[in-house]
């Protein structure tokens, strides 16, 4: 495993503005609530079967900082050692992702179920690349991720811990229920560095490049030809890709004055990158 070069600089309280997050689709249309009418009994029981399920866990000690904190030390302890991932680490609670079924799972180094044949991935794994971004030159020089696209919002666990790390994330993600679901889950943090996008994560997101970090929570079979291009010049690309009959590997790309550089690192195991737009 390749070790990381120089650490950013740490980010400070003061340099985080609070304001609303922006929750963007690529229609542009405006979102629509739906008021459902129950039937009785039999629908009001579904209803109150719901709510227990998206209900927060309680009196599991979850909310404790200290959970976080052991987490966080983990990581360190299996080899992470940028100290602004760590702290980010210990900052989100990552509970409050997950199905509240698996909550007691949340802070074991665990991928988990979170609907739509989709996954919230290993912390471990998620440390490891926003560890490997940022020993990218640009995020070298300024500190912290710069400018990041995510490709892949799944439940919005990956999208709140580059908000720690970034100036400004554009998160996006295919599938509308999970878009909705990260929508509702990110809304609290009322962070003004984050945007979610309804949008295909194959083709990027133009208008918003270039940008210093791509992330990518999916495997694809080759890299994109528009993640290159919409990396600026001193951006790290971060992405599992297909290496035909080895499977998965984590694959770093470097944009530089002359190109790009390619280096190929430890397997791993994603979802598939799908294109196009699903409800």
């Amino acid at each position: 495993m390749a070790g990381m070069g120089e650490q950013g600089a740490r980010m400070t309280a003061r340099s985080r503005p609070k304001f609303p997050l922006q929750l963007d689709r690529l229609s542009g249309r405006a979102a629509v609530s739906a008021k459902t009418v129950l039937r009785p009994q039999r629908d009001l029981a579904a209803a109150h079967a719901d709510a227990g399920r998206r209900s927060a866990p309680a009196g599991l000690g979850l909310d404790s900082a200290d959970v976080r904190r052991r987490m966080s030390e983990r990581l360190r302890d299996g080899g992470i050692s940028q100290p602004l991932v760590l702290e980010a680490f210990a900052n989100v609670p990552r509970h409050l992702f997950v199905d509240p079924a698996l909550a007691t799972q949340a802070y074991e180094d665990t991928s988990l179920p979170i609907g739509h044949e989709q996954t919230i991935s290993k912390p471990s794994v998620v440390a490891r690349m926003l560890e490997m971004l940022f020993d990218g030159a640009n995020a070298r020089q300024k500190g912290n991720l710069g400018t990041v696209l995510e490709i892949g919002t799944g439940c919005g666990y990956q999208a709140a811990l580059l908000s720690e790390l970034a100036v400004s994330v554009i998160s996006m993600e295919r599938l509308k229920p999970l878009h909705d679901k990260a929508r509702s889950l990110l809304a609290p943090m009322r962070s003004n560095r984050l945007r979610l996008v309804h949008g295909d994560g194959m083709i990027g997101h133009a208008p918003g490049a270039p940008y210093d970090s791509v992330i990518a929570a999916a495997s694809s079979d080759s890299m994109p030809q528009a993640w290159l291009e919409q990396l600026a010049v001193g951006g790290r690309l971060v992405a599992p890709v297909e290496q035909g009959d080895r499977g998965q590997a984590l694959v770093v790309v470097d944009r530089r004055e002359d190109g790009y550089a390619r280096h190929v690192y430890e397997s791993v195991r994603f979802v598939p990158l799908k294109s196009g737009l699903a409800g």
